[in-house]
C-alpha cells in the first residue's frame, strides 16, 4: 500500500478536482484513486473515509481561495482599485468556482463539518470586500451613505451568480455581463481598470 506524502497529496487535489466537477455524489472512491493515480487501499490508510477525504480536499480548496482574495486585497492601489480587481480577476468562468460549487452541493450543505470550509472562505471575501469598500468610502471613492457589509454581500453574490448564469448558458457572456454591472452601480468605467491575472483556485 502507498503510504508516502505524495500519496496523500494526490488523493486530496484528486478529490479536488472531482469535487469541482462532480460533486460529492459524483465523487466516489473509485473515481478518487483513477483521479488520483495511486493504488487500490491507499484512500484508507490516509483517510477515515470518504468524508475525511473530501474534507481535506474542501479545504485546499478553501485555503486556496482564500490565499487569492487575501493577495488581491492587501495588494497595491487604493480600495475601489483593490474591488475592480477582484471583479476582473481571470476566472475559468464555465467551470464555476471551486468552492461556491460546493454550496450548492446538498450532501456538503447538510453536513455541518463539510460545510464549513465554504462558509469561512465566503467570510473571508466579505470581510476583504467590506474593508476595501469602507477604505473607498473613507476615500471618497464611493458613497458614503451605504453600509459596507450590504454592498460586500451584493458584491460577493454577484459574481457567484455570474457563474451560475454563465453555467446555465455555456457562455461567459452572462458573467461578464453580470461583472460590468456590478462596475457600472459602483461607477467605474472597465476602459480604465487593471485587472489581476490568474486562474481562479
Amino acid at each position: 500500500m502507498e503510504r508516502s506524502p505524495d500519496t496523500k497529496e494526490r488523493l486530496i487535489e484528486g478529490t479536488r478536482q472531482l469535487l469541482w466537477d462532480r460533486g460529492y455524489v459524483g465523487t466516489s472512491p473509485t473515481a478518487i484513486l483513477r483521479r488520483s493515480g495511486v493504488g487500490q487501499g491507499s484512500m484508507y490508510h490516509h483517510f477515515r473515509g470518504k468524508p475525511d477525504l473530501v474534507l481535506a480536499a474542501e479545504r485546499r480548496s478553501a485555503e486556496l481561495m482564500q490565499a487569492q482574495i487575501r493577495e488581491v486585497f492587501s495588494g497595491a492601489g487604493t480600495g475601489l482599485q483593490r474591488i475592480v480587481a477582484y471583479l476582473l480577476l481571470e476566472r475559468d468562468v464555465l467551470r464555476g468556482c471551486s468552492v461556491g460549487r460546493l454550496a450548492g452541493d446538498p450532501e456538503i450543505v447538510a453536513d455541518d463539518a463539510l460545510r464549513e470550509p465554504v462558509r469561512e472562505t465566503f467570510g473571508v471575501l466579505r470581510r476583504c470586500l467590506a474593508d476595501a469598500i469602507a477604505e473607498a468610502q473613507a476615500a471618497g471613492e464611493l458613497d458614503a451613505g451605504l453600509r459596507p457589509e450590504h454592498r460586500a454581500a451584493a458584491l460577493a453574490a454577484v459574481v457567484q451568480g455570474g457563474y451560475a448564469l454563465a453555467r446555465a448558458e455555456q457562455s461567459t457572456e452572462p458573467f461578464d455581463r453580470a461583472v460590468r454591472g456590478a462596475l457600472d452601480l459602483l461607477g467605474v468605467g472597465t476602459q480604465d481598470t487593471d485587472p489581476v491575472g490568474g486562474p481562479s483556485s
